[in-house]
C-alpha cells in the first residue's frame, strides 16, 4: 500500500505550504512510505484528487485544497483530520496502516482491547494444564509432608508418654524405698530408747 499526498509545489498560500510541510515531515519521521503528487504542475493529478475526494469532505465551493491524503485509491483525509489523528496518536489508523509493534498507537490499541474484553488473552491450554498439574502435585506433596509430620509427631508423643510413665514408676519406687528406710530407722530408734529405758530402771533398783 502506498500513501499518496497531493500537494501544490508552487502554491502562493503560506498556510497551505506550512500544512504540506507538516504532513510530509511527520510521515518521514514515522518512516512511512509515501508519494508526493503535485497538482500545480500536473493537471491529471489535480483532476484525480478533486474527483476522488468524497463530496461530504469537500468545502462549500466544491474545490478541495491540498494537502489531501490517500491510501492507494482510498481517501484518508485532509490536513485537519490528519492533525486530529496526530494529536490522538492514531495516524496509522488514519492512514489505513497497521501500527508497528511498540509504537504508541499499538500500545494504545492493546490497552483498549484489554479494557474492552476485560481480561488478557487466554493462557495456552497446555501451559494452563501443566500449571494445574504442578499445583496439584505440590498440594499432594504438601499433604504427604503433613501426614509424615503428623505420624512423627504421634510417635514422639507416644515416646514421651512412655518416658513419663517410666519416670513416674521410678519415682514411686524411690518413694516407697524411702518410706521403708524411714520406718526401719524409726523402729531401730524406738528399740534403742526402750533398751536405754530398761537399763535405767535396772540401775535405779
Amino acid at each position: 500500500m502506498v500513501i499518496k499526498v497531493f500537494l501544490a509545489s508552487s502554491s502562493g498560500s503560506t498556510a497551505i505550504k506550512k500544512k504540506q510541510q507538516d504532513v510530509v515531515a511527520f510521515l518521514e519521521a514515522l518512516k512511512v512510505d509515501y508519494t508526493e503528487l503535485d497538482i500545480a504542475c500536473n493537471e491529471q493529478n489535480r483532476m484525480w484528487m478533486r474527483e476522488n475526494v468524497p463530496e461530504e469532505k469537500k468545502p462549500s465551493n466544491g474545490i478541495p485544497l491540498p494537502p489531501q491524503i490517500f491510501n492507494e485509491e482510498s481517501y484518508c483525509g485532509d490536513y485537519d483530520t490528519f492533525f486530529d489523528a496526530k494529536e490522538e496518536n492514531s495516524v496509522y489508523s488514519f492512514l489505513g496502516l497497521p501500527p508497528p509493534p511498540g509504537s504508541k498507537e499499538a500500545l494504545q490499541a492493546e490497552k483498549e482491547n484489554i479494557i474492552e474484553n476485560g481480561t488478557h488473552a487466554e493462557e495456552n491450554p497446555d501451559d494452563s494444564a501443566k500449571h494445574n498439574g504442578d499445583a496439584q502435585g505440590e498440594e499432594e506433596e504438601g499433604h504427604a509432608g503433613d501426614k509424615d509430620e503428623g505420624e512423627d509427631g504421634e510417635a514422639d508423643e507416644l515416646e514421651t508418654s512412655r518416658g513419663e510413665h517410666v519416670a513416674e514408676e521410678e519415682e514411686e519406687e524411690a518413694a516407697e524405698e524411702t518410706d521403708e528406710e524411714a520406718q526401719q530407722e524409726e523402729e531401730e530408734e524406738q528399740e534403742e530408747e526402750e533398751a536405754e529405758l530398761e537399763e535405767a530402771e535396772e540401775e535405779a533398783e
